[in-house]
């Protein structure tokens, strides 16, 4: 079986550790805390002059619903063309309508507007409220691939649905299977859900270099976000990854 595995990396080091791993494609986002929102131009420059793997970049132009005013919508049109003047590989995209279900109409203009770049239809679709009619609505918009959990939090609950997304969408969708996937489930992920591509971030924690530390002051407000630990793609949790897939 040719699996393929997408990382989702959020600043340059990690996007070099997941290429020299064996990552297929990188997912770049900015603000993972929120789920992720379209990084700035001087970060998509500076990794696409340092991989040759492909080079995927989230276009959410905030946090929180993704129900987006034409002026947010502007946003997304301005940052596709950015990126497409930058040498991006895809884009990765998703609007609901109030009604929980897929905005159609946006996202296939969206999608279109981005040719040649390849698309993906992120887990906005896992807020989305049917899965079945869902899915027919994000291949109806000419998106390439679709990142769901199977509308759970993590894609090892979700393994029924993502099947069954797999079943209906035959070669008309990619499903790529996301969320919590690690060393330890990868392998019943790939079998229980018959998917061949994965995403996930292969992250660990690292220990800041600062000596002088201030540990009462939280600039996001919360201590649940530390300002001297932050998270990096790991090539050993990687590649380890990719060598259970083989086995496959």
């Amino acid at each position: 079986m040719n699996f393929k595995l997408e990382i989702c990396v959020d600043n340059i080091e990690s996007a070099i550790t997941a290429q020299e791993a064996g990552a297929d494609r990188i997912e770049l986002c900015g603000n993972l805390p929120e789920g992720g929102t379209t990084p700035g131009l001087g970060t998509i420059r500076a990794i696409r002059e340092n991989i040759s793997i492909g080079l995927h970049v989230i276009i959410r132009p905030r946090g929180g619903d993704f129900l987006y005013t034409h002026a947010e919508y502007d946003i997304m049109r301005r940052d596709i063309y950015i990126c497409g003047e930058n040498g991006v590989d895809g884009i990765v995209v998703g609007i609901l309508l109030p009604d929980g279900s897929i905005d159609i109409d946006r996202t296939a203009r969206l999608i279109e507007m981005a040719r040649p770049m390849a698309s993906t239809f992120h887990r906005a679709f896992d807020l989305n409220s049917d899965p079945l009619t869902g899915v027919e609505a994000v291949i109806s918009s000419g998106a390439d691939r679709l990142l769901t959990s199977g509308q759970m939090n993590k894609a090892e609950q979700g393994l029924k649905l993502i099947r069954q997304l797999v079943e209906i969408s035959g070669d008309r969708l990619i499903i790529m299977p996301g969320s919590g996937i690690n060393e330890s489930n990868i392998a019943t992920i790939a079998l229980s859900t018959k998917a061949t591509e994965f995403h996930l971030t292969g992250r660990k924690a690292i220990d800041s270099g600062m000596n002088f530390r201030r540990n009462d002051v939280f600039l996001g407000g919360t201590p649940d976000i530390q300002e001297f630990t932050r998270k990096v793609a790991d090539g050993e949790i990687i590649r380890s990854i990719i060598s259970k897939l083989k086995l496959i």
